[in-house]
């Protein structure tokens, strides 16, 4: 992937070539220093620290990293459970562009044991909200089954009517407040863990293609005959003669050792029946009310049951069966996945229309086995043949019934919507303040006279509208874009995991859209002058210095055109230390004050807010000093402001030439002497633009309307750079 820096038009081109050797460098070096995927470091006496007895920790899986948990009286030496580090199965990048890691434990039914924080690199739980935040988050994962639908809601406890919803699958998590991007990304680190492990070991096979399980319709109640059953597909059934089963062992040890079967070939070697219970159709036909409602009443964990019988020769189940465990001559899987069907403890009539049975039993599967009733099942039975008395040699061969229960009997509910897509829905309406003030925004920026022709109104507008992006975007909404962002997607990139984070901060991402739009129309003003949420509160504290009549500071354009280099070095060193020193790189971020001022709203240790409040004070005495000369975010809009295709700030011949009004009054320093434009110094504040169309402030409208010509002229001194 080639990624190219767009370079301005006027920077010193030494400097320039020094940039993109620095970033380049970076981009390209930085592929051998790190490795591309995230790996969990525990080892089992780590997790053993963190489960005593009755549990222990088995040896970590090969096929999955993940270690079992055994329990000394329950699960016959069988794991119970899984503990996983969430980063080696799920590992999303945060904003800061590293994964969060976690330690996830879930039990054999998909329900969470705990969930614990091992370490994450967010920023706004670094220092600003801290992690107690986060901690507590997490906790409310503990008894929830990973089946459900988890949202995530602020002031979930209010609003929810319980911990959980079962019938509609749903679970609500109260989120974090000035956290809510961070805590999706968290959410769904922890989940995609516990499904990718609940896929290899509990069987919930290919769910996130297929979509969610079909439900029963318990509605759909017709009475109907075993007979009509069977010809409509609610019962299964495959039968097979001796001659068919000789068949079979053709070739093996186990060819022609059936005495009986090679005297009678054409009677029934096996004849076995299958069908879904939970249906009440199917249920009752086959149980009959009474042992129907018995079955149901007694389902107490919701699994799937089954009726299994066999007619002829050869029963499912052999002499070593014990009530309440699995056939070893049966299996049931679906996807290629076996599922565990264990004996429910009723034995069904022993003769269904006429046709005795020498095995009825009903088997279920747990609900949390990712199983969908509606579709096919592949029942398998097993039939061995010994040949010799002593030592006999065993041989095994294996017939499969597929079943597929009528799809009238259930129905499908609505594929569950992404986490990000619940993200976009839950702030709709700020999406659409948001989305209508940048329409607005738009519109003033696209026809810029009517606005800025009238000074008072121009005022107006633009305090009005950079109140709104402080108050609003930045202190409420949580929109204040960061150079967090910028180094956590390269970060992301360069581990191979992509910006798919970046959907979950919809504010966020319709602000970065906005922006790359406004790069290639206006340059990268319309973010710094209007969208910025610490941009707007400099503004007003520069303001406010000239209300307090506070000396104005003045540097001379050529040593200020030096200065402003300070940003692109700025996001030069940022950019180089996410990506060869990540845990360097997250405090030098703290260069930029936007997380302590906008994010957590001053709510930091002292020296964080002391170091806001300084550059605040600054301010006032040197208008926006931070957003020209330090701010690396600045330097990636000014950047990215080389995009731009058009001049939109019109001149005239006379501008510069002599006239220097609109420089004079140019707060940013962004007109040269000649009167052209510096667009990367630019945070189009409409000034110059209100000067140029009034005939009472422009020199050059003034002396056209007194019938004279202001003459152009070279303006002596060059362009102060």
């Amino acid at each position: 992937m080639e990624i190219a820096f767009p370079v301005a038009r006027h920077l010193p081109s030494r400097a320039v070539s020094f940039f993109c050797r620095i970033a380049a460098a970076a981009l390209i070096a930085s592929a051998s220093i790190f490795p591309a995927a995230h790996a969990g470091n525990l080892t089992k006496a780590d997790i053993e620290r963190r489960f005593g007895p009755p549990l222990h920790v088995q040896e970590k899986l090969t096929e999955i990293p993940a270690w079992p948990l055994t329990h000394e009286i329950e699960g016959n030496g069988n794991p119970v459970g899984y503990v996983f580090e969430s980063i080696d199965l799920a590992p999303i990048p945060g904003f800061e562009g590293t994964p969060m890691n976690f330690l996830v434990s879930i039990d054999k039914k998909g329900n969470f044991l705990n969930v614990e924080l091992l370490h994450q690199h967010e920023p706004v739980f670094l220092g600003g909200l801290g992690e107690a935040p986060l901690r507590e988050f997490i906790t409310q994962y503990a008894n929830r089954n990973i089946k459900q639908q988890f949202l995530i809601a602020l002031n979930a406890a209010r609003n929810r009517t319980g911990p959980a919803d079962t019938r509609s699958g749903q679970t609500i998590l109260d989120g974090v407040s000035k956290a809510t991007a961070s805590v999706r990304i968290v959410n769904q680190s922890v989940l995609g863990a516990a499904l990718e492990v609940a896929r290899a070991k509990l069987g919930f096979a290919a769910r996130k293609e297929r979509g969610p399980a079909a439900q029963v319709r318990a509605e759909v109640e017709d009475p109907v005959t075993f007979a009509e059953m069977l010809k409509n597909g609610m019962v299964g059934r495959l039968r097979l003669s001796n001659a068919e089963a000789e068949k079979l062992f053709a070739g093996t040890d186990g060819a022609g050792v059936d005495d009986e079967a090679l005297a009678r070939p054409d009677e029934v070697f096996v004849d076995l029946y299958i069908a879904y219970l939970n249906t009440p159709t199917i249920g009752r036909a086959i149980l009959g009310d009474a042992q129907y409602k018995a079955v149901i009443d007694r389902n107490f964990d919701n699994e799937h049951l089954w009726w299994i019988a066999t007619a002829g020769r050869y029963p499912f189940v052999d002499d070593a069966f014990v009530p309440g465990a699995q056939s070893r001559r049966l299996t049931l899987a679906q996807d290629g996945y076996f599922l565990e069907a264990r004996d429910r403890g009723f034995e069904p009539s022993v003769s269904v229309a006429g046709v005795e049975l020498n095995t009825s039993l009903i088997f279920g599967v747990f609900s949390e086995a990712g199983l969908d009733p509606a579709r096919s099942l592949d029942l398998s039975l097993t039939i061995t043949r010994a040949k010799g008395m002593i030592l006999p040699t065993l041989t095994h061969q294996t017939v499969t019934l597929k079943y597929v229960p009528p799809s009238r009997l259930f129905t499908y509910p609505p594929e569950p919507l992404p986490e990000w897509v619940l993200a976009w829905q839950q702030r709709w309406l700020d999406l659409s303040i948001l989305g209508a003030a940048l329409v607005l925004l738009s519109i003033a920026l696209a026809r810029p006279r009517w606005i800025s022709i009238n000074a008072r109104r121009l005022r107006i507008f633009r305090l009005g509208f950079l109140a709104f992006t402080l108050l609003y975007i930045g202190w409420y909404a949580q929109g204040q874009l960061s150079i967090v962002q910028v180094t956590g997607a390269l970060k992301a990139l360069k581990s191979g995991q992509g910006l798919a984070s970046f959907l979950y901060d919809p504010i966020s991402l319709l602000l970065i859209a906005f922006t790359l739009v406004s790069f290639v129309i206006w340059g990268r003003g319309t973010f710094c002058g209007w969208l910025c949420p610490f941009g707007a509160l400099q503004e007003f504290v520069g303001l406010l210095g000239r209300k307090l009549h506070l000396p104005r500071l003045h540097i001379p354009l050529a040593v200020s055109k030096r200065l402003e280099w300070g940003r692109y070095v700025a996001l030069a060193v940022l950019v180089a230390a996410a990506l060869f020193m990540p845990r360097e790189g997250e405090s030098l971020n703290e260069l930029e004050p936007f997380k302590t001022a906008i994010t957590v709203g001053f709510d930091r240790s002292w020296p964080f807010v002391a170091y806001a409040v300084a550059l605040l004070v600054i301010g006032a005495f040197y208008y926006k000093f931070f957003c020209r000369f330090i701010c690396p975010l600045g330097a990636v809009m000014s950047l990215g402001g080389r995009l731009r295709r058009f001049d939109w700030l019109t001149r005239r011949v006379e501008c510069g030439k002599p006239c220097q009004s609109c420089k004079a009054k140019c707060a940013y320093d962004a007109i040269e002497p000649t009167g052209e434009i510096r667009y990367d110094a630019c945070f189009q504040c409409l000034d110059c633009v209100g000067i140029y169309h009034d005939a009472k402030r422009c020199p050059v409208l003034l002396y056209e309307k007194k019938g004279r010509v202001l003459t152009p002229k070279a303006v002596t001194g060059g362009s102060g750079g």
